[in-house]
């Protein structure tokens, strides 16, 4: 190889593998007459070698004396006819920057990007072809200028005008642990507003890894900060040795909770009912909502237990920041630890090899939403009574504590002072959750709503199919009125939506009413004698339980079916085994 290029090929190899680490792709600086001078990755091989043909790009880049990007790969005619590049099926971007200098091109340095592969310093693309412009011209300078103390002047200049631009924070560190540049973005996040000239910065990786990137302690003076980024060495001079770049964790929490959250938003106004249980309830909401203090929201299901905790959210002061929800019930226990408290890069088998964030750590700052908490398993309610009382965290695989500032808000349509005395929920937990206690009455408790619950679906579900809607019969709404509802609102909004698409002529009549609406429970009723009050209750309890089960879900569901509380059921129960001790109990008499 014989070339301009060549005499300074030891220093082409530094611009070359900067730019290849800070971009994150494979580049290759080639000569004007095919040879490879310098590369990573890949084109290692055959430098000082001829190229058995000069992609079309980098052709285009020297005969127009311009950079040539080509940001779609699989669609630009430069890579699809090109000889070189157009069967490597993974490439996604090609940046061919000409290298001139003295008005004469020298050659050119390609940078590919594969579909794996995404930027380390920005995700701005445009920036990122500046940059590689930028790298280009530094080769050319450095063939015009062999003082490498010009260039790298130079190049650090050059540098500094693109990270203090940066969006995301960047620090570059001389080689006497000192800052030499911090750009605002990293002032912002560091909480900085002084002018920092040349201080000492401590730099400590974690060992996590979270969301791909790694975590490090910043330490500038006697405020400590955790960030979450990377470190860049830098080729060996005598001005810098590394360059840390580390992004906005709040915005990083910002994004992921973007694209994860399916929370549907409500306030008090979305909470349909004129009922005094319903007014209260709003009230009570206004009244908790300014508190920091831990709610516990009971209630069966299908009454709105989530729209009472986005109405608490939304009238507190915390309402601007993020509302974090996870279904206990929902998530395999295997899961549901390092769903809310995240995990780091080689925790566990099978875990995400970037390591992930929790639902706590993602909720910091505003309010995590713990619904079907009684389904929580035993194990992790002491992990998570302990997060409460201490207000910090660690995710799993770590030792790196985390503050928090979160509001619980928690939800259950279980019996948890029953799971108590079985042993399935533990009681320090409970009062602790149970600070603020939140009871949700059933539908059947407060009829008044039944009737404003029904117009408002009716009217939601016409404008959805676009139909018109009269009237409902006097029969038809007697019925919907005295159906005791075990589902509540959720079971109601069903049955609006079944009525609607089945009406005629917009009428709803009791023909397009659901058959459950005319036998409830699916329990035939003895009519054929006149029994006594008592001995008919007792009955339909005992028959409750034998269709429902006997244990605390049975319960449970058999008192939905019979339309009593469930504290009501357990007294009757306990009635029913006195009375029937008592009579064993005379009956052994009668026997003596």
């Amino acid at each position: 190889m014989t070339s301009e290029l060549a005499d300074i090929q030891r220093h082409a190899n530094k611009y070359v593998k900067l730019t290849a680490d800070i971009g994150g792709g494979e580049v290759e600086l080639v000569d004007i007459n095919g040879y490879r001078v310098a590369g990573t990755g890949e084109f290692r091989i055959g430098i000082a070698e001829k190229l058995p043909a000069m992609p079309r790009a980098y052709t285009a880049a020297i005969d127009n004396r311009e950079q040539i990007v080509v940001r779609d790969a699989k669609r630009d005619p430069l890579i699809q006819k090109c000889n070189v590049f157009r069967n490597r099926k993974d490439l996604r971007s090609l940046i061919a920057s000409p290298v001139i200098s003295n008005g004469e091109v020298l050659g050119v340095m390609g940078t590919l990007i594969d579909d794996d592969v995404k930027p380390n310093l920005i995700t701005n693309f445009r920036l990122y072809t500046f940059i590689t412009k930028q790298t280009a011209e530094f080769i050319a300078m450095r063939y015009q200028e062999k003082d490498d103390t010009e260039n790298l002047l130079s190049m650090i200049n050059s540098f500094e005008i693109v990270i203090r631009n940066m969006e995301e924070g960047a620090i570059v560190v001389n080689n006497d642990d000192q800052i030499e540049i911090i750009n605002q973005s990293a002032k912002s996040q560091l909480g900085i507003k002084r002018i920092i000239e040349k201080e000492a910065i401590k730099i400590t990786p974690t060992g996590d890894t979270v969301s791909g990137s790694e975590e490090f302690k910043i330490k500038i003076g006697p405020v400590e900060t955790t960030v979450i980024g990377q470190v860049f060495k830098a080729p060996e001079n005598k001005y810098y040795q590394s360059v840390i770049l580390f992004k906005n964790l709040q915005k990083l929490q910002s994004n992921i909770y973007d694209m994860t959250s399916t929370v549907n938003i409500a306030d008090t106004d979305n909470i349909i009912g004129s009922s005094q249980e319903t007014e209260q309830l709003k009230k009570n909401i206004k009244k908790v909502a300014p508190s920091i203090s831990t709610v516990l929201i009971t209630g069966e299901s299908g009454t709105g237990k989530e729209i009472v905790a986005t109405a608490i959210w939304k009238n507190s002061d915390r309402k601007d920041r993020r509302f974090v929800a996870i279904n206990c019930a929902a998530i395999p226990e295997s899961l549901l630890e390092s769903e809310l408290f995240g995990y780091v890069k080689g925790a566990f088998t099978g875990a995400d090899p970037k390591g992930r964030m929790g639902k706590f750590e993602l909720a910091n700052g505003g309010v995590i939403f713990l619904d079907e908490i009684g389904d929580m398993p035993i194990y992790l309610q002491s992990k998570l009574l302990r997060v409460i009382q201490e207000k910090k965290m660690t995710r799993i695989g770590s030792n790196q504590i985390i503050p928090l500032d979160v509001r619980i808000i928690a939800a259950t349509n279980k019996n948890l002072q029953q799971m108590i005395k079985e042993n399935l929920f533990r009681e320090d937990l409970y009062y602790r959750l149970n600070v603020i206690p939140i009871d949700i009455p059933p539908l059947r408790e407060r009829p008044e709503d039944i009737k404003d619950l029904l117009y408002y679906y009716i009217e939601y579900y016409r404008k959805l199919f676009g139909k018109k809607f009269q009237k409902i019969s006097d029969d038809a709404l007697e019925m919907l009125l005295n159906y005791p509802w075990p589902g509540n609102v959720r079971e109601l909004e069903n049955a609006v939506e079944y009525m609607v698409n089945m009406m005629g002529n917009g009428k709803i009549t009791k023909e397009t009413l659901p058959k459950v609406i005319f036998d409830p429970y699916h329990i035939s009723l003895p009519r054929d004698e006149i029994r006594p009050l008592k001995v008919i209750e007792q009955e339909e309890i005992l028959k409750a339980i034998r269709y429902f089960g006997d244990n605390t879900k049975g319960k449970e569901q058999a008192a939905h079916a019979l339309g009593i509380g469930i504290a009501t059921l357990y007294r009757k129960l306990q009635q029913i085994d006195e009375k029937s001790k008592a009579h064993d109990e005379n009956e052994e008499t009668l026997k003596i």
